[in-house]
């Protein structure tokens, strides 16, 4: 009797949960937020000037992008191919892709925000808001000096700090996921997308003065969108070697969102101040 109710509250709990990703993935496709990474990559090309500010970085970010993938797939895609052929049979070679595509993201991120990534991010972010006339700007708090072995720690434990630790152990949780094909990896990227998405307005949270709790309540209003705008930015990322451009190019798409998000909300303050005017007079 106690395991028959054991199962059926199992069971229960899976069938809420599954709704919930239903519901989920149903507000993250209506949406829109899946356009603004697609939106940061045209803006980019098309100023030339954003690409040019960071050149340097973009081929640093390259170069790593292409030693690690490389070294990734060299020494661990035949050994995850022989694993994935017993959960996905013939599809084994295009899953063991994206499990070791997967692998070498996180430690490309890792690598890229540790040395050179962040503060190219910090500058496209408030390029975009004075392009785009949004008095809003991010501003990197400066604390009292440090050697080279502070500045490389600080560095080193930058990545973490902007994206916790739950994510982090999420994403390698969840890399499994993969194993599906197709449904596997369509899930893999809502299920992180919901945690990555909000780190990419990280700055524009920091730049409005958010307190914690006014930042959690900012991003569970927009749940479906932060999870789209994560989910995509997250596959464009597994792209081989060009991948981690995306990052950049996804804080363009991010920075325009922020501006989009003050100008609507200025128009809201003016038409509200329009009405306490109508009704005073």
């Amino acid at each position: 009797m106690s395991s028959s109710s054991s199962s059926t509250g199992v069971t229960a709990a899976l069938e809420q949960r599954g709704l919930q990703i239903l519901s989920l993935s149903r507000d993250a496709v209506v949406s829109g937020g899946w356009w603004y990474p697609l939106q940061g990559i045209l803006y980019f090309v098309s100023h030339a000037s954003l690409a040019a500010s960071i050149l340097p970085v973009i081929l640093k970010t390259l170069l790593s992008a292409v030693c690690i993938t490389a070294t990734m797939f060299f020494f661990t895609y035949l050994p995850q191919v022989a694993f994935c052929a017993v959960f996905s049979g013939p599809f084994a070679f295009a899953t063991a892709a994206l499990l070791v595509l997967g692998e070498a993201y996180a430690i490309i991120l890792f690598v890229s925000k540790a040395f050179f990534l962040g503060h190219a991010q910090d500058q496209l972010f408030n390029a975009v808001l004075r392009q785009q006339g949004v008095g809003l700007v991010y501003v990197e708090p400066k604390g009292k000096s440090r050697g080279f072995l502070q500045n490389l720690v600080k560095g080193l434990s930058k990545p973490l700090s902007r994206f916790s630790k739950e994510g982090l152990l999420r994403y390698i949780v969840s890399l499994p996921l993969n194993l599906v094909p197709m449904v596997g990896t369509v899930l893999f990227l809502l299920y992180n997308g919901a945690k990555a998405g909000p780190t990419f307005h990280w700055r524009y949270f920091q730049a409005k003065g958010l307190s914690p709790a006014s930042r959690q309540a900012f991003v569970d209003k927009r749940r479906g969108a932060y999870t789209a705008f994560g989910a995509t930015t997250l596959g464009l990322n597994l792209v081989p070697v060009v991948g981690p451009i995306f990052i950049l190019t996804s804080t363009v798409g991010a920075a325009l969102w922020a501006c989009e998000l003050e100008k609507k909300e200025k128009e809201r303050e003016a038409s509200g101040r329009r009405v306490l005017e109508a009704e005073s007079r």
